[in-house]
């Protein structure tokens, strides 16, 4: 089958390019259909595959383009003795079995180097060699031997990063970072981990199926920002005609499940005229609200199958007027059960008739109205549908509210140099643009569905305005976090609220003012970690005096470690993270007094639950426990945390 014009196709879907020894791979993707295109100097060959059979016809195809073309071109430029001796070789695994994958395709991210890997996932690569200046003085050092060759990370024609790709296995975490520090061993395969897609598959069960009945299911994942957990839309599908549906391509957490409502037109019974019927959401297993909705643990390559069944209840219609509404402006409506915000229910915004619409069951909801713009504006109202049509409730928008920050400097020592006449002893403030620059000011939203936009600082009005406020803050729950770039956040409050241990409540048309007061006289910690440092003996490192071994990449560099100081429940500080260099050891510094658990672990936690004493019951036998008050300086050794990939 001949292949569409590629200057139309290029254009259109988008492209992945990769080259091997003078030829170019070329993957053209829509959702339909996958070119795969191999691009010789003068002449290509194409293939077409469509997307019910990609899975085995792109690994035929491509492993009948690397036979072709891609064994030959290698082939052709390992002839050189130089190129022979510099090969990255390596092997693709499986995460979870640890077996070879075979027939992947292994790439640079510049999609400019491209190989396949053999049926036993093996694959190698020629070192491209340094184009220099014959005449250029060479700061770096010869060789030790010839078994050994050191190539500069600054090299143009090797990215220093390899990833690997298969139907099947996770797109984002299968890297090797080929880093200006790591040895790599000639005699040592280096390893590309490709993670095994988890898949949630099932059926919606309904009283009668039809060809119409293609109700919606949605997705949502659980994820930990900034040490809390908020729910995040991961998918959405359509069920086919028999109910099926399927959600592809999962990484491994822990997701809730649910269907969105739907009007029953069964057209043997459906009466636009007299008792309306629908299915409202069900959330997995049989829970009536997200709140109280099960979680589905997923990992790697494990295949979760889940039923959803909901009911036929009747529907009534809703009427809601909305005043002070901007004209020709759409809101945006939530409606959510009892209070608890989640997803599942809706109802439409009828802008002729400047009021909310739709179909609800029994129930009591909370109704909430809101645009977006230069004067965004919120209204909500508590309604009770039972039994009957719902009209005569009203919502009236308010324009957001605003956060003013009052910062006092209490600091030892004037941190602007240049600002002699004002003495942060006297506790005399600084310019605004220094606060502005150097104080780190953001509000975080509270609630697990943070939805709409993150309040920002309002832009300066003149060159002397140094007022540090939030406009257009919608009304929620926020943490006020302050991450000075000298001291610490000794204390943040709003009225008798310690807004370091409670969030701040902002409500319609009443502005909030917030008092900080920073200090530069916090803790230290120093420490090292157990088994880092030197020749640490750290996976694919390898001895400097060993010839079989060459340095490549230009990466900053591997981080073996990470520390994480995680206050214990009802103490005065505050978390602190830091990266461990190379030889092991860390620092933190201006370490907020109080008493906390210092965690070591072997990568990094991005998941990590820092804020929910009841998650971090878990490392209670590990780590250390240190109390730190103004000014004090500790030193540890921490014995790290190994965790899994």
């Amino acid at each position: 089958m001949e292949p569409p014009p590629l200057s139309t196709t290029w254009t259109a879907l988008g492209t992945e390019r990769a080259s091997t020894r003078g030829y170019e791979v070329v993957s053209v993707m829509s959702s339909y259909n996958r070119w795969i295109q191999l691009l010789p100097p003068t002449s290509w060959a194409s293939i077409c595959m469509r997307s019910h059979q990609s899975n085995r016809v792109i690994a035929s195809a491509l492993l009948f383009l690397a036979v072709l073309y891609g064994e030959q071109a290698l082939g052709q430029g390992a002839s050189s003795p130089d190129q022979q001796k510099n090969i990255i070789h390596g092997v693709v695994v499986n995460s979870v079995t640890h077996e070879p994958v075979g027939r992947a395709l292994v790439f640079s991210p510049d999609n400019r180097f491209a190989t396949i890997a053999d049926d036993q996932g093996h694959f190698e690569f020629p070192l491209p060699q340094p184009t220099t200046d014959p005449t250029a003085p060479s700061n770096e050092p010869s060789p030790t031997s010839p078994g050994e060759v050191r190539v500069e990370p600054a090299i143009s024609n090797f990215p220093g990063v390899l990833m690997a790709r298969k139907p099947g296995f996770l797109s984002s975490e299968n890297r090797s970072w080929i880093s200006n520090r790591v040895l790599v061993d000639k005699e040592k395969d280096l390893t590309i981990t490709l993670v095994p897609e988890g898949l949630i598959v099932g059926r919606v069960i309904l009283p009668t199926f039809s060809a119409s009945d293609l109700i919606e299911v949605e997705l949502y994942r659980r994820q930990v920002q900034e040490g809390r957990v908020y729910w995040i839309k991961a998918g959405s599908e359509r069920t086919r005609a028999n109910g099926d549906f399927r959600f592809a391509e999962l990484e491994a957490g822990t997701y809730k499940l649910l269907t969105r409502e739907m009007l029953d037109r069964d057209p043997l019974t459906f009466d636009p005229q007299g008792q309306l019927y629908g299915y409202p959401p069900v959330y997995f297993p049989n829970a009536t609200d997200f709140a109280t909705a099960g979680s589905i643990q997923l990992t790697p390559g494990v295949t979760f199958q889940a039923e959803l069944s909901p009911l036929r209840q009747r529907y009534y219609p809703v009427k809601v007027a909305v005043t002070n509404g901007p004209p020709d402006v759409p809101l945006n409506i939530n409606v959510s059960v009892q209070g608890r915000k989640g997803p599942g229910y809706s109802l439409g915004y009828n802008d002729r008739d400047e009021r909310i619409e739709g179909l609800l069951p029994n129930g009591t909801y909370v109704v909430e109205a809101s645009n977006e713009g230069l004067n965004p504006a919120t209204g909500s109202a508590t309604i009770i549908v039972k039994g009957a049509a719902l009209e005569g409730v009203t919502i009236t928008l308010v324009p957001h509210s605003s956060v003013r920050v009052n910062a006092k400097l209490d600091f030892k020592h004037d941190p602007d140099p240049d600002r002699q006449s004002d003495r942060i002893s006297q506790n005399v403030l600084p310019s605004g643009q220094w606060r502005r620059q150097n104080l780190n000011l953001r509000l975080e939203p509270a609630d697990e569905f943070a939805e709409g936009n993150i309040p920002q600082l309002r832009p300066p009005t003149g060159p002397h305005d140094d007022s540090l406020v939030f406009d257009n803050v919608a009304p929620g729950r926020y943490w006020v976090r302050i991450d000075p770039t000298r001291g610490f956040a000794a204390s943040i409050r709003s009225g008798e609220i310690d807004l370091l241990r409670q969030p701040l409540t902002v409500r319609l048309g009443s502005s909030r003012v917030v008092d900080v007061t920073v200090r530069d006289d916090g803790a230290e910690i120093v420490g090292a970690i157990e088994g880092l440092g030197g020749n640490s003996g750290r996976t694919g490192d390898a001895s400097v005096s060993s010839p079989r071994s060459f340095i490549v990449g230009f990466s900053s560099g591997d981080v073996p470690a990470f520390v994480y100081c995680v206050p214990l429940p009802d103490s005065t500080g505050q978390f602190r993270q830091a990266w461990v260099s190379p030889d092991g050891k860390f620092n933190l510094q201006q370490v907020p007094p109080g008493a906390y658990r210092v965690l070591a672990f072997d990568r990094q936690q991005p998941a990590l639950e820092y804020r929910n004493s009841e998650a971090m019951r878990a490392y209670d036998s590990m780590g250390q426990v240190v109390r730190l008050v103004a000014g004090q300086k500790e030193n540890l050794r921490l014995q790290p945390i190994s965790t899994s990939e």
